[in-house]
């Protein structure tokens, strides 16, 4: 089969990948570093490692199926998900294993990533098989800290800020939320309205919800910049996949932003 893209032709790379061509290649030298590189004895792989790095992002970018994402780089069906299963680890934002400073603001947030392995996923409020993954910013910077294990898609933020183990990424920060994390003491949230009949907010608690309220958003920008890879709105790959995808997708806007 012929090579449709290859990252030898870098007009290709931005249409495909929404990344630009110096980003890419920072990416590239990052999987790199990772030990993408193949070395040793043993089946070589057919096509040369920025091709390989170019595949997963031109995959998670537009969720086409292996077998069309196959045609477009001239492999087989099956290479194409030997590719995606190998270098996806290695794309994927690394862990926090620190303590951060004291002052340090971090924002978290949760967002539903439709998946297809029902095994880690679960109907939730849109009616869909979803899974819930918890991402955090700096406020400062706004890159993506860390993001959290998928939890099935019926647990409410406040439970899968601990379940998927993002609480312990965020160790000796400040954190910000919205309203759904109720019951974790460490997380800054806006006050809450009254109830009917109950007095009205003072003003001063209403200016402190505007300031909250505009430097929270920002986690939200991030996850609708996110979201404009498409295999986040529907992804089909088991067990680890949609937390890998996630975390690459974390890896590429930080780069983005940062070159």
């Amino acid at each position: 089969m012929e090579q449709v893209i290859s990252a030898d032709r870098p007009k290709w790379v931005p249409v495909f990948t929404g990344l630009s061509v110096r980003v890419f290649r920072k990416l590239v030298r990052v999987v790199a570093r990772r030990g993408g590189e193949q070395t040793g004895t043993g089946r070589r792989w057919g096509l040369s490692l920025a091709d390989r790095v170019l595949l997963v992002a031109v995959y998670y970018r537009t969720n086409l199926t292996f077998r069309q994402v196959a045609l477009l780089f001239g492999i087989s069906k099956s290479a194409a998900g030997r590719v995606v299963d190998h270098l996806a680890p290695l794309l994927a934002l690394a862990p926090v294993t620190r303590k951060h400073s004291p002052d340090t603001v971090l924002i978290v947030d949760g967002t539903m990533v439709p998946t297809h392995d029902r095994s880690m996923s679960a109907s939730s409020k849109n009616y869909r098989y979803s899974v819930n993954m918890q991402v955090v910013i700096d406020a400062n910077t706004r890159l993506i800290v860390a993001v959290g294990d998928p939890t099935p898609g019926n647990r409410n933020d406040c439970r899968a800020y601990t379940e998927s183990h993002v609480d312990q990424q965020c160790r000796g920060a400040t954190v910000m939320a919205d309203g759904g994390y109720q019951g974790k003491p460490e997380v800054i949230m806006p006050y809450r309205k009254p109830r009917t009949g109950q007095s009205p907010l003072p003003q001063w608690k209403k200016d402190l919800n505007t300031i909250h309220r505009s430097v929270r958003a920002r986690v939200e920008h991030a996850l609708a910049h996110m979201k404009s890879y498409s295999i986040l709105r529907n992804c089909r790959r088991k067990r680890d996949g949609v937390l890998y995808a996630t975390r690459g997708i974390a890896q590429m806007r930080n780069l983005a932003m940062t070159t």
